[in-house]
């Protein structure tokens, strides 16, 4: 008859205190905190994932290689009493775990010993204790490759809490306020981060190789521009108590770059918005942002779709990646999921013309001010919520996401945008009706904006002119106008392709996870009270 394996409660309860364990361990002499020391010369040091490669295939079952002497290191992943003279430990290093054998007869050398001391020694290690151990490698008669103990596991650090590896820790509340715990629990977690490190290096290789140079920008700045966003504000104590604002984007900065002689720059760095939480969105997040002198839109879609491309076939081995959607409806244990397809060429949606489709309504100008009242019915003959407060920008952005986003499950560039949407994007055509940039969307989500960068001051200064009006009437999101920008653009920003990317929204695509939160080692939580 099985017994169920005990829950965290009762596996809890059964673990000494903190205060018992401690002393448990100096009773039997064991340091609980040494300082590390080189493995004996004799027992060099290996990964575990080394003592898998270099024996799983070439050792027969029963084998023992006593002149194969190592040391292995990590934490104690499970613990077994064969008896007194006799544990299994297996121990795990970066994902990889090996079984330790620990004989009380191999680790005497076949002299009589103290088999209450073995066992009290072994009994006083736990699970999630970080150990190290030294012996020779060898196979059991199951054929589990293992190392064979002829010296004292070592202690190196005691784990003083049970880990609820049987129980799991599955709360999304509890998981990212205890990040540490989630990762020993939920092994998969490592996975996101692993990803990240992928997806920013392929992109420093990829820009690098084509000569950007990788530049920083101030995070703390008496200014804010680049993109409409709340910014977190501070005071600076050493400018007499001035108010400073972390960057909502680098555009303005790395602009300036440009204008001061650098053609091809690039930055992958914080941003912050004091905005809300959802699976898209995150307070802190990662961009990488590109500006490249002498580049048409056109050219900026070829190296996004050559980027993209070859990122996802770096990381994810294959153009096909499946993307994890929510429940089917009536099926809430049966998630749905969507392959998406990378292989080129990239869908391209007009935006003004499909909103036309859309809706037919729509006055001509979708840039004059005075179209608002027009919009505004075709937003509620449609049962779309009105956005606040009741800009263009703001209820055109509407109307694409009720209407253009979802159908761009697969990689699709979004083009012309109706101007007024873009102010430090140039205009695409004579009449300024639509801008030289595009949005790449996957999986309904925006991961790039580009456009051709308007380098006309005094274009500008009139953009910032009609987006202060905007924030008199009621957009909060939208920053004061950045006048020392305007003077550094009279002092002639070459044309410029500019472009962003959101990194986590990337690495939360490629590593199949469905809330940006997952993507983030450690993200922002509601403080507890």
């Amino acid at each position: 008859m099985s017994t169920a394996p005990p829950t965290a409660s009762e596996a809890s309860s059964r673990r000494p205190t903190r205060e018992q364990r401690i002393q448990t361990l100096k009773d039997l002499g064991i340091t609980a905190y040494p300082r590390y020391t080189p493995s004996p010369p004799e027992f060099p040091l290996m990964d575990v994932q080394h003592v898998h490669e270099q024996w799983d295939s070439t050792l027969e079952k029963g084998a023992k290689l006593e002149s194969e002497q190592v040391t292995v290191q990590g934490r104690i992943h499970r613990k077994r009493e064969s008896s007194k003279r006799l544990f299994f430990i297996d121990i795990e290093q970066n994902g990889q775990t090996i079984q330790i054998a620990a004989s009380l007869v191999r680790a005497s050398g076949g002299a009589g010993a103290d088999a209450e001391s073995f066992a009290k020694h072994y009994r006083a290690l736990l699970v999630g204790d970080i150990v190290r151990v030294s012996g020779f490698v060898g196979k059991t008669n199951t054929g589990e490759t293992s190392v064979f103990a002829v010296r004292a596991m070592e202690l190196l650090t005691p784990c003083l809490h049970t880990i609820p590896s049987r129980s799991g820790l599955v709360d999304m509340e509890k998981r990212f306020r205890k990040r540490h715990l989630d990762m020993l629990v939920n092994p998969h977690v490592k996975n996101a981060l692993a990803v990240r490190a992928k997806v920013l290096s392929f992109i420093r290789g990829f820009l690098s190789a084509r000569q950007f140079v990788e530049v920083e920008t101030p995070i703390l700045s008496a200014t804010v521009g680049g993109a409409s966003a709340r910014p977190f504000a501070t005071r600076s104590v050493a400018f007499g108590d001035t108010e400073l604002f972390m960057r909502v984007a680098p555009e303005l900065f790395l602009k300036q770059l440009v204008i001061g002689g650098m053609d091809r720059v690039y930055e992958i760095g914080k941003q912050f918005r004091n905005e809300g939480v959802d699976s898209d969105h995150n307070p802190e997040f990662t961009t990488c942002e590109f500006y490249q002198a002498y580049a048409t839109l056109e050219d900026l879609l070829q190296s996004t779709e050559e980027m993209i491309r070859g990122l996802v076939q770096t990381v994810t081995g294959s153009l096909r990646v499946r993307v994890e959607g929510p429940p089917s409806s009536g099926h809430s244990d049966q998630s749905t999921h969507t392959v998406v397809d990378f292989a080129p060429p990239f869908r391209r949606i007009n935006v003004t013309e499909m909103l036309r489709q859309k809706a037919p309504d729509l006055p001509p100008d979708l840039n004059d001010p005075a179209a608002i009242p027009r919009i505004i019915s075709v937003l509620k003959a449609q049962g779309i919520a009105l956005p606040r407060p009741l800009t263009l920008p703001r209820l055109l952005d509407r109307l694409i996401s009720r209407h253009i986003e979802p159908e761009c499950t697969q990689p699709t560039f979004l083009v012309s945008h109706p101007s007024v949407m873009s102010p430090l994007s140039k205009p695409a055509d004579a009449e300024n009706a639509t801008s030289a940039r595009f949005e790449l969307f996957v999986n309904s989500t925006e991961l790039v904006n580009a456009y051709e960068e308007l380098n006309d001051p005094f274009i500008q200064r009139q953009n910032f002119s009609l987006q202060a009006a905007q924030k008199d009437a009621g957009d909060d999101e939208i920053p004061a106008p950045d006048l020392a920008f305007c003077d550094a653009l009279e002092y002639a920003l070459p044309p410029t392709g500019g472009w962003g990317m959101g990194i986590d929204r990337v690495v939360a695509l490629l590593a199949g996870v469905s809330h940006l939160r997952e993507a983030i080692s450690f993200p922002i939580m509601r403080p507890q009270r």
